[in-house]
């Protein structure tokens, strides 16, 4: 959840740190700091606040070195303040550690490390680090952090700096990102690439229980037992610009944007001479055809792409699909077998509850296909197959573009299936499939249409709590706009099943109740239609989204009415959540909020 930055080199540390961690704020913001190795002491600056807090406090200072490390925070353990931020110090002073994850045995570690005199400052895990690897040091840095993880348990993304080492940075990690960074006579340490793109595009991606050793002529890496490990270098290929807000207000709202082109970069090429073709899988006809089940497990927006996925498969594959929340799945001792697919879908690859879920089904016998976005991301490297969604870097904390191309990636997955098992003939197989590449055209016209929703969201900003009822797909739907608008808003919102309403909620709507309501599935718009009015009969304002064909029609019961292009209904969920995500959007920036880096929220999960 933390960002992490480290630099050995020849130029002046700090502001490559502090550039750095600006790319990496999205990953958390409750507090900064950096430590910089300078004539034989570490200068260690850090704040409670944003980076500008920390920004405005280094201007005052004369703090410069070449080689330091960084870290933007999202407090696990200890309230955000100035003594909890990293980077935390050891006892001696000499040794600075800047900390990703969370450290599950640290409690007993500081019993030892208490008892052999040590005095701790924090509430952190973090700081247990700081003072066993000063308890194993003996000359030797890397066989310090070596040492020291083998007691360890828990996850971790580490970044050290000692002042016996003044032109070494290590760094390690297990199940927490952390990529290194291969410059000319200079390297880095990131959490994230963007962190380091516009110095190199030259990466290596280090892989759990690995430590590597960072000087100004390369870096080497290490397994736990010291052997040295080789390691391909990965280039990246996207620029500098994927990374910036490219004259959009907020990264958010030029996520939205390129939706249409991520879209298509995930659908496009893997349909070749009318027919899909999914790179990187391996799944035979056998498996397919004896596969039992389907489970499908991701947290937040991913899972909510899941659900979706679940109506997909079943309805044109025909294959049962359970869908879970991934920080459920691995503790219920799920019933999974070898005669089971799970897919498992993560934007950052990183997601730990969808890692562990993942290992948790792998060991049991199932077969993984991931859907993510991230190359040579951990549940990339340890799935049996991948689909990656080319959906370039997403830095806002709320998911956009990522959960279109996770939804283009279920559609493929699922359509895929169904002609593969024979349940498609060819004139409705190539119906699907041109109805498929129309979706960015069609969202790129949603898009077109943010004046109508800023105007909705600027007349209800101010509501205490929104509702959001769907049937079938629609309900997946809402499910994802509810927590856009939420997580964005901080406005109290539910999703609830159409057909639920009687069943209870309708109790909570009263005059002026706000209720967003999707209805692009045809063998249920009529049902919808009678939810409608019976919320309508109760007070509530309804928002509508519908297809332009039935425009008109649902004028007559709701308040207001966003049109969609007309679309296979199959496909309308990837079109009509763009209008729902502009939605929480306006309201969020009407109400001042800071959109793309929302109160208690990280982007990338990698704690449990």
């Amino acid at each position: 959840m933390c960002g992490i930055v480290g630099y050995v080199g020849q130029k002046n540390v700090t502001p490559i740190l502090i550039e750095g961690l600006k790319k990496l704020e999205y990953r958390g913001y409750d507090s900064a700091g950096v430590a910089v190795v300078n004539n034989g002491k570490v200068d260690m600056v850090k704040t409670k606040g944003r980076l500008a807090v920390l920004e405005d406090k280094l201007k005052n200072l004369n703090i410069s070195g070449t080689v330091g490390i960084g870290h933007t925070r999202w407090a696990t353990h200890g309230e955000p303040n100035d003594v909890n931020s990293h980077p935390h110090m050891s006892n001696n002073h000499k040794i600075a550690v800047v900390h990703n994850g969370i450290i599950e045995n640290y409690m007993q570690l500081k019993e030892f490390l208490i008892s052999k005199g040590y005095e701790f400052k924090s509430e952190t895990d973090t700081e247990v680090v700081a003072h066993l690897i000063e308890y194993n040091y003996k000359g030797n840095l890397v066989k310090a952090v070596m040492n020291t993880l083998n007691d360890v348990e828990g996850a971790y993304a580490l970044g050290v700096v000692c002042t016996d080492c003044p032109h070494q940075v290590v760094a390690a990690r297990k199940d927490s990102p952390l990529i290194v960074g291969l410059g000319q006579g200079e390297n880095f340490i990131a959490s994230d690439i963007p962190a380091i793109l516009e110095h190199t595009r030259d990466i290596l991606i280090l892989e759990d229980r690995e430590v590597v050793s960072l000087t100004t002529e390369g870096a080497e890496i290490y397994n736990l037992l010291g052997e040295k490990v080789e390691r391909e270098v990965f280039h990246v290929d996207w620029d500098v610009a994927s990374a910036e807000k490219g004259g959009y207000e907020h990264f958010m709202m030029k996520e939205m944007f390129e939706e249409p082109s991520v879209i298509k970069a995930t659908i496009n090429p893997r349909i070749q001479n009318n027919d899909i073709v999914l790179d990187k899988f391996r799944l035979t006809d056998e498996m397919l055809f004896n596969c039992e089940k389907i489970n499908i497990v991701a947290c937040g927006t991913a899972y909510h792409a899941g659900v979706v996925g679940k109506y997909l498969i079943e309805k044109l594959a025909r294959i049962p699909v359970e869908v879970d929340v991934a920080s459920e799945f691995r503790y219920r001792d799920p019933m999974v077998n070898e005669k089971q697919i799970t897919i498992v879908i993560s934007q950052s690859g990183e997601t730990l509850d969808t890692l562990m879920a993942m290992r948790e089904a792998k060991k049991k016998g199932s077969r993984i296909l991931a859907i993510v976005n991230v190359v040579g991301s951990s549940i990339a490297r340890e799935a049996d197959d991948v689909l990656y969604t080319w959906a370039g870097p997403e830095i806002a904390v709320a998911s956009t573009k990522a959960y279109n191309t996770q939804l283009s990636a279920l559609y493929l997955v699922a359509l895929s299936f169904a002609r593969r098992k024979g349940l498609l003939d060819d004139k409705t197989y190539q119906t699907y499939l041109s109805q498929l590449q129309e979706i960015p055209q069609c969202v790129e016209q949603v898009l077109q249409q943010r004046e109508m929703i800023q105007k909705f969201a600027y007349e209800h900003f101010n509501a205490k709590s929104v509702f959001f009822i769907g049937r079938g797909l629609d309900h997946a739907l809402s499910m994802e706009g509810s927590l856009k608008l939420k997580e964005i808003s901080y406005i109290h919102s539910e999703a609830y099943a159409g057909g639920e309403l009687k069943h209870g909620t309708i109790a909570l709507i009263e005059e002026g109740t706000l209720v967003v309501c999707p209805l692009t599935q045809e063998h249920l718009f009529e049902k919808m239609v009678s939810n409608i009015r019976e919320v309508k009969a109760r007070g509530a304002v309804v928002l509508a989204i519908t297809p332009e064909k039935h425009v008109e029609e649902v004028t007559k019961v709701a308040d207001a009415v966003i049109a969609i292009p007309d679309i296979e209904p199959l496909f309308a969920p990837a079109v009509a959540v763009t209008p729902l995500q502009l939605f929480a959007y306006y309201v969020s920036v009407m109400k001042g909020n800071d959109v793309d880096k929302p109160r208690n929220l990280a982007k990338s999960v990698t704690v449990e």
